[in-house]
């Protein structure tokens, strides 16, 4: 049984037609729709299997009718030896006969989603005259970063830093061709000097303090989404307990977020709750906003349906043999062995 699949070239053709910018603007429609639904979906926290090197993860999410899966790892120190941090793909299927509908990859489809979740926080979260985003970490996020936030803020002044200075250059040269104006910082603090939002976005697997409580002023919405698995952190302890923290799933948060460094009884607010108008967010022009995002599968879940119905009907996908399908659904042996015995 064919099942239509996106390949990674198909994808990027798909990106180039589309634009980027637009891709993920319509993705924060979409989050926002799904976002609206969340108790209808039978949530888990993702299947983790931690090493030395990094962690490879599943992250599966149902809505009762479809169930997707994404399979994605996290290796920091990949790109020393020549390999991505992150790489992804993904399957949708049909809950009510378990067959699997349509299947993609997402290294870019995640880069795209991320992109996606962080805007929409940044619509109930951020001031909405933000204008400069500081960007501490210029890896394959952080281009995906920069349009989602120009798309549904308007953000066009980035303040940028990066321990590599190569990461600079690259994200220098293909801002500025999208448009921004960049401004290179001499270190992290320097990076957060008049900017709105304050981007957060590193690899390293361990407690690190990329962005001190000194560098928080008020009024500025944090985007922490570099912290993804036990041990990782990315902001100074002390700037959660003076912030008001928004996170995705919290059982799953707890385990890999910042809040993971805070009191088991450390209140949050659920980012669905103020999507769905259920709780407010930002309570005033001075607080101090933090999304602790370390990704959630309804968010994936979201991106491949809109992906699914983007490139149907399209030379986009090609049919993938992936499903044994046997005339008869008993004889599963009888259309392995089709034509063995012939002549017998």
């Amino acid at each position: 049984m064919n099942v239509p699949f996106v390949d990674v070239a198909n994808l990027a053709r798909w990106v180039t037609a589309l634009g980027a910018e637009r891709i993920i603007a319509d993705l924060v429609t979409e989050l926002e729709l799904d976002f609206k639904r969340w108790p209808e979906f039978d949530k888990s926290a993702r299947v983790a299997n931690h090493s030395t090197d990094g962690v490879i993860e599943l992250m599966p999410i149902s809505d009762g009718q479809q169930y997707a899966f994404k399979y994605v790892n996290g290796h920091p120190k990949n790109p020393e030896r020549g390999f991505q941090t992150v790489t992804a793909f993904g399957v949708l299927a049909d809950v009510h006969n378990g067959y699997p509908v349509f299947a993609a990859e997402m290294t870019i489809l995640t880069a795209l989603r991320t992109a996606a979740t962080s805007a929409l926080a940044a619509r109930h979260l951020a001031r909405p005259d933000s204008a400069t985003m500081a960007l501490i970490g210029c890896g394959a996020q952080a281009e995906f970063q920069a349009l989602g936030f120009r798309a549904v803020l308007g953000v066009d002044r980035l303040r940028i830093w990066d321990t590599d200075p190569a990461a600079m250059d690259k994200f220098e040269r293909n801002a500025t061709r999208l448009g921004f104006t960049v401004e290179r910082a001499a270190d992290a603090h320097d990076a957060t000097l008049g900017a709105d939002v304050v981007t957060t976005c590193t690899a390293d697997k361990a407690n690190a303090t990329v962005l001190a409580a000194a560098s928080v002023r008020p009024g500025v919405h944090l985007n922490a989404i570099g912290g993804d698995c036990p041990g990782k952190t990315e902001l100074d302890p002390a700037i959660l307990p003076r912030s008001e923290v928004f996170v995705e799933y919290t059982p799953q948060t707890r385990v890999e977020g910042e809040i993971q460094r805070q009191p088991a009884d450390f209140a949050v607010t659920e980012l669905w709750e103020v999507v769905a108008g259920l709780r407010p967010g930002r309570s005033g022009a001075d607080a101090v906003t933090v999304f602790d995002s370390v990704g959630f599968a309804i968010e994936d879940f979201t991106a491949l349906r809109y992906l699914q119905r983007a490139v149907e009907g399209t030379g986009y996908a090609v049919d993938l043999d992936l499903i044994a399908d046997p005339r008869d659904p008993k004889d599963l042996f009888g259309f392995v062995t089709a034509g063995a015995f012939s002549g017998v």
